[in-house]
């Protein structure tokens, strides 16, 4: 089944995220050279990662705080937001089951309007969370990809293979 707007909307809200729209049209996205993805990506291909102490592992107490400050922080300083602290945000639309697995036409980006009070760990919401963070916690952990409306600059708040949690951002 593939949610609808108004529901991603309502999914969405709990940790301060305004539904603006979906985007049906292609999203640019940063260059990398050819076979590198954000995680592979190094410095001189524009990649920044969150500060040594933000990196929380995910069943640390403060791994909330660090993770959301971390996350702000380098939207702030990398270029994430419009004016209207606007930007994309990769969600899934289908409500699979877990044997089912993702369908690629029900993933879409959609702008979104950060909201003051926003909370991306503690508000638990489905559409942030990590699928690979099961391995190491019961802990709600996030994962999620988010761009700047302009292409420039892309995030990815992210769960490692040792257990930790951090952002890192493209920013050619």
């Amino acid at each position: 089944m593939t949610l609808t707007d108004t529901d991603m909307a309502a999914l969405i809200a709990p940790a301060g995220l305004h539904f603006v729209q979906r985007r049906r049209d292609d999203v640019l996205l940063p260059p990398l050279p050819q076979g590198y993805s954000p995680a592979s990506a190094r410095s001189e291909h524009g990649r920044f990662d969150s500060h040594p102490d933000e990196i929380a592992d995910v069943d640390a107490p403060d791994m909330a705080d660090k993770t959301n400050a971390s996350w702000y922080r380098m939207a702030m300083e990398y270029g994430l937001f419009d004016e209207d602290r606007e930007f994309l945000l990769g969600v899934d639309y289908n409500t699979h089951s877990e044997d089912e697995g993702p369908q690629e036409d029900d993933w879409a980006w959609v702008r979104v309007r950060l909201l003051d009070g926003w909370d991306f760990v503690t508000s638990e919401v489905a559409q942030l969370r990590s699928g690979m963070a099961t391995l190491f916690t019961t802990r709600f952990v996030p994962e999620f990809t988010a761009v700047s409306l302009d292409g420039r600059m892309m995030m990815n708040t992210t769960v490692w293979g040792n257990g930790t949690v951090s952002t890192i951002a493209i920013r050619p």
